[in-house]
């Protein structure tokens, strides 16, 4: 791919371009330190101490992690139960309403799923505190499934899938892409969400897709592209971002920052298109001249410090990497 799109009017690198990878480096760094001490500060980065940022990595994030321990790979389930797990939390993107659900409801699984007995608990909960994350902005699906409340057309949305056999489907594609593709012919799903759980559904054994087959950039991305860029020359926002993913090892030498992988694994085409993201938001205070698409000039979260040492991380076991971080533990 690179070989390709190099032949093409190649972008220009503004100040934020540097940034990009210091942040990546430092972020990262703050994950391993966290693992290993509890005491903060974690790093000497100002806007880093200060404000709220996801993980280098996504699918080290603390909600990426509860997807891959509780919902997926907590006992091995059938195709269609695993789908309707993945969605329904992807659909909220919320730990404590999953936990909710699992209060009022017991086990979450398809063979009892009835529609009165969702759409009654996410009532009650919603009654008392949100039941979606702010994470993703979720349309309300009112056009296509004509129900008043949110969380109701989203509970046909899912409905949807298991109806027309999208579990089937997955054992027959080959590619990321066509996941993707299946995804966004679904209403309330745009680009950026349908890619996003085209990621979370690759977690799982449902399907074995590489994180550097496809990627999609999403509007914090594009954002980040733009304050990283002074123009991208003749690359679109995917080619900019599969051409940082190709170029990291080359860029941390340059910089000579020593970069921390998450135990052996590169930074994958998802990790660096939510980089962007994050880098969008970091600029706002280390660049504030420096504008994106949004021009938003706010980092909204402030990081609350808490330490990582009691957390047992988990990725997906094709990722081989469960055994080098135990045998880390027992280093320590």
């Amino acid at each position: 791919m690179l070989e390709i799109v190099t032949k093409k009017q190649l972008p220009k690198e503004s100040i934020v371009f540097d940034t990009y990878w210091k942040f990546a480096a430092e972020r990262q760094s703050v994950f391993y330190k966290r693992i290993e001490s509890g005491i903060p500060p974690w790093t000497d980065d100002n806007v880093l101490r200060l404000f709220k940022f996801t993980n280098a990595y996504r699918a080290s994030d603390r909600v990426s992690q509860f997807l891959i321990k509780e919902v997926i790979y907590d006992q091995v389930r059938e195709p269609a139960e695993m789908v309707f797990r993945i969605i329904l939390f992807k659909i909220f993107n919320k730990i404590d309403t999953w936990r909710k659900l699992e209060k009022y409801l017991g086990e979450i699984s398809y063979s009892s799923y009835s529609f009165d007995a969702y759409d009654n608990a996410l009532s009650a909960i919603k009654n008392n505190q949100p039941i979606y994350s702010g994470a993703y902005i979720m349309a309300s699906g009112k056009s296509s499934y004509r129900f008043n409340y949110k969380h109701q057309n989203h509970l046909k949305l899912l409905e949807s899938l298991l109806n027309d056999g999208f579990h089937h489907k997955l054992s027959e594609m080959t590619n990321m892409e066509q996941l993707y593709n299946e995804l966004i012919t679904y209403p309330t799903l745009g680009s950026f969400l349908a890619f996003q759980y085209a990621i979370d559904i690759n977690y799982s054994e449902l399907t074995s897709f590489s994180e550097m087959e496809f990627v999609k950039a999403g509007p914090g991305a594009i954002d980040g592209i733009r304050k990283c860029f002074k123009h991208k020359g003749e690359y679109s926002d995917e080619d900019v971002i599969r051409l940082m993913c190709d170029r990291q090892e080359m860029e941390f030498e340059r910089l000579e920052i020593k970069f921390q992988t998450l135990w052996g694994r590169s930074l994958q085409l998802i990790d660096c298109q939510n980089l962007f993201c994050e880098v969008d938001k970091y600029s706002r205070v280390a660049h504030p001249e420096i504008s994106g698409v949004s021009d938003r000039k706010r980092i909204k979260q402030k990081f609350r410090p808490t330490s990582l040492k009691s957390l047992e991380y988990f990725y997906p076991p094709k990722w081989n990497l469960n055994q080098k971080i135990f045998d880390h533990e027992q280093k320590r």
